[in-house]
């Protein structure tokens, strides 16, 4: 039987944000008019239309190789990935065991794709091409930013989101979706009108620097913060091939991990979910990385506050936090609170992790016996022992903030949250022993 794909393993085939978004925009069943997918492990999947034009597609998923009748540069284009993501998200949408068309060639991609028949010079040539469009897009921002701080920030207010928008559409070109996302978050800085924001605005170049100049020298540097750089970049690793490659070596580590808090985010019109876990006998914290096409949530939900058992596959970063997650085994079962440390612990643990890791984006703290503090400066997460930690208020709602002040009622609480360059985001809180998401 056909093991159906995740909708991020699909997203990580895309060659760029902008295939991921033009994707997902056709993963729904009225954009075509006939689709199937073979009964057989490894068997073709196929869809005809995709769109005004009835173009006719084609995936053979154990290569995975493909084709389709549109103009589209070649494979993976926007209607394999809707037609993937329609069957990974709609097992209805997409029958197993449809008739198959004469056009599908079912016994030769059958064979193709049982074969695993992938082209290891044209993969290579493929992966050549994007590391050399990364490296013109990476060099093009360099001049950019240095032009943007020769100029200095007066005026930047003004001149509008278009600046922004068209910088970050070059990194989208240059197969660089994560800088992409970077300089749109940078944009919506100045037109925000808070207090300090050439300050921020500063500080977001400076990061961006500093990617820029570690991409250009990672020769230099050590594989684990390649991995990690490439990651904020915008490369992709195949979720299975991480998995696949940590069973093979031994190092996949088998847990009952407790699910500390889950957040949403959209970005393109693709939903990411991030997932935090916690081993309970590695006490190992992890991230699991989820995503959902347009419109759509992400397929993964782990319950907030209880564990589940399963193996994680860890990324090979510096500072390894996210895991490709393996099947889980039995069903979600209660979990404990968490112990938690002070907010000076917390700090202390983090500035470690962005010692070993610079471009470490959210560090994972649960936070024991504290309060949410409002103040004229801003909203504070306080210890008994008077140490606080800042709240980031542009990834944090007021709601949250409240609910967390009136759910402690000045006793302290055990949080969950992600600490960052710009302060803690509360996500979870402990309640009379009972988890509350944020």
């Amino acid at each position: 039987m056909q093991q159906r794909w995740t909708a991020e393993r699909v997203l990580a085939l895309a060659p760029d944000a902008a295939a991921r978004t033009a994707g997902s925009a056709l993963a729904r069943p009225e954009s075509w008019s006939a689709t199937g997918a073979s009964a057989i492990a490894g068997g073709p999947i196929w869809g005809s239309g995709g769109g005004a034009t009835a173009y006719r597609t084609v995936v053979d998923p154990a290569g995975p190789t493909g084709r389709c009748s549109c103009p589209g540069p070649g494979f993976p284009c926007a209607h394999a990935l809707g037609l993937l993501l329609l069957w990974a998200n709609d097992p209805a949408a997409v029958p197993v065991g449809a008739t198959v068309p004469d056009w599908v060639d079912a016994p030769a991609a059958g064979r193709r794709a049982r074969a695993g028949l992938a082209d290891p010079a044209a993969a290579r040539r493929r992966a050549e091409r994007r590391a050399a469009e990364v490296a013109e897009g990476t060099e093009r921002l360099r001049r950019w930013l240095a032009d943007r701080v020769h100029q200095g920030l007066v005026g930047t207010e003004r001149e509008g989101y278009a600046m922004w928008d068209g910088i970050a559409e070059r990194m989208v070109d240059a197969k660089a979706p994560g800088l992409a996302a970077r300089l749109r978050a940078a944009g919506a800085i100045p037109a925000s009108g808070a207090e300090g924001w050439p300050g921020r605005l500063l500080e977001d170049y400076a990061e961006l620097w500093l990617l820029l100049r570690a991409h250009e020298h990672a020769d230099d540097l050590d594989p684990s913060l390649v991995a990690g750089l490439r990651a904020r970049i915008g490369w992709t690793v195949d979720a299975e091939d991480v998995l696949r490659a940590a069973r093979a070596e031994g190092t996949a580590v088998h847990d009952r991990w407790l699910v500390l808090g889950s957040r949403d985010s959209v970005d393109g019109g693709l939903t990411e979910r991030r997932i935090w876990l916690r081993g309970i006998g590695s006490g190992r914290p992890a991230l699991v990385l989820a995503f959902g096409p347009q419109g759509r949530a992400p397929r993964l939900a782990l319950p907030v506050g209880r564990t589940i058992e399963a193996d994680a596959a860890f990324h090979d970063d510096a500072v390894p936090l996210r895991v490709a997650l393996g099947e889980r085994t039995g069903e979600p079962a209660a979990g404990a609170e968490p112990a938690g440390v002070g907010p000076e612990e917390a700090t202390l643990a983090y500035a470690e992790a962005l010692r070993r890791e610079p471009w470490l984006e959210a560090w994972p703290v649960v936070l024991a016996d504290v309060v949410a503090v409002p103040e004229p400066m801003g909203w504070r997460i306080a210890g008994a022992d008077g140490f606080w930690l800042p709240v980031d208020r542009a990834r944090t709602g007021e709601q949250a903030l409240w609910r967390l002040s009136a759910m402690s009622g000045g006793t302290g609480l055990t949080v969950f949250g992600e600490y960052g360059a710009r302060g803690f985001v509360p996500v979870t809180a402990w309640h009379e022993g009972r988890a509350v998401p944020l």
